[in-house]
């Protein structure tokens, strides 16, 4: 859409829904600010994958992983595009990771997939959102494939207005509702829901058909997650829920005092009382602090190191938010 972009101060990263080169985007290692697992795809696990979209088998999967994805003929590319969705909950990372969320970012970042299988991708994933997750695989990645759906409208609008509150409405949903924080397992590779939400959030929030009131829903759900109860981050999800906070001073929406107050109030000792009293002593304490540091520490690095006029009113809220921790 022509709009230049600051640059995100990061730690390396794998590649998600939010960033890329072809969005003017850079990541800069800034050492010792997080400790980030990136999301990229583990080994293949043992047991044998059920997923066979639009009947292709798994050699002939990874065969067309190895063409770089390449189906010349669009029905064929599209239907496959489709039964893609189905294995976005395979146990099997390197399928769910590695085939599935690979090729769906693929064609969609290369512009391959018909509106109308556009459309019919966010409408299966918005309810897979919903859908019993036993294993805890498929709700993540249905995010994250939900990320680049929104990145699509972003860059070149197809969403009618309905289509767009309802993907609001959903995601804002399925972050409020996160309860399982297991970011990587070894042996089964990735879950990651915070993160790849907060990656789904970051193509809202850059939307510019999104307005105020949706981008302060969008920022009241961010802080319910940015630090869970007796739950420590430790897979980088605190820098993946900073992106969209910082890019949100972008849009220019929010004054200085709403900003301060915001801040004010996600850095505050929340559940464990009045004040942080003896929040050393327990795990709610320990972790509380551990991941207001960790968020506030990557948005006070971005605003402070970018010279970008935008994150003038959101400094001194995160630097006093950050000098109020204990």
């Amino acid at each position: 859409m022509g709009v230049q972009l600051p640059q995100f101060v990061a730690t390396a990263l794998r590649r998600s829904a939010g960033f890329e080169q072809a969005d003017g985007m850079k990541r800069l290692a800034l050492a010792g600010l997080l400790l980030l697992g990136a999301c990229a795809t583990t080994p293949a696990q043992a047991q044998v994958s059920a997923c066979r979209p639009a009947g292709y088998t798994r050699a002939q999967l990874d065969a067309l992983k190895t063409a770089d994805w390449t189906i010349a003929n669009e029905e064929a590319r599209n239907a496959l595009a489709l039964g893609l969705a189905s294995c976005l909950g395979d146990p099997d990372s390197a399928v769910r990771d590695g085939i599935a969320f690979e090729a769906l970012q693929h064609y969609m970042r290369e512009g391959q997939l018909a509106t109308v299988t556009l459309a019919a991708l966010s409408a299966d994933l918005q309810a897979k959102l919903t859908t019993p997750d036993p294993q805890g695989f498929q709700r993540p990645f249905a995010a994250l494939v939900l990320a680049d759906i929104a990145r699509t409208d972003r860059i070149n609008p197809w969403m009618s207005a309905e289509q767009r509150a309802q993907l609001v409405d959903s995601s804002i949903a399925y972050l409020r509702g996160i309860t399982d924080y297991r970011g990587f397992t070894a042996g089964e590779g990735y879950r990651h829901a915070v993160a790849h939400t907060g990656d789904l959030m970051l193509q809202l929030v850059l939307n510019p058909a999104l307005g105020k009131p949706e981008l302060t829903r969008i920022r009241d759900a961010i802080a319910t997650q940015i630090a869970p109860a007796n739950h420590y981050y430790i897979h980088g999800e605190g820098e993946r829920l900073a992106r969209p906070i910082v890019y949100m001073a972008t849009r220019n929406v929010f004054s200085e005092a709403e900003w301060t107050q915001w801040f004010a109030e996600v850095g505050g000792p929340g559940p464990l009382g009045e004040t942080w009293g003896d929040w050393y002593l327990s795990d709610a304490g320990l972790s509380r602090q551990h991941n207001l540091m960790m968020f506030l520490g990557v948005v006070q690095a971005n605003v402070t190191l970018s010279e970008n006029p935008a994150f003038a009113l959101m400094r001194p809220g995160v630097g006093a938010a950050l000098v109020a921790l204990p």
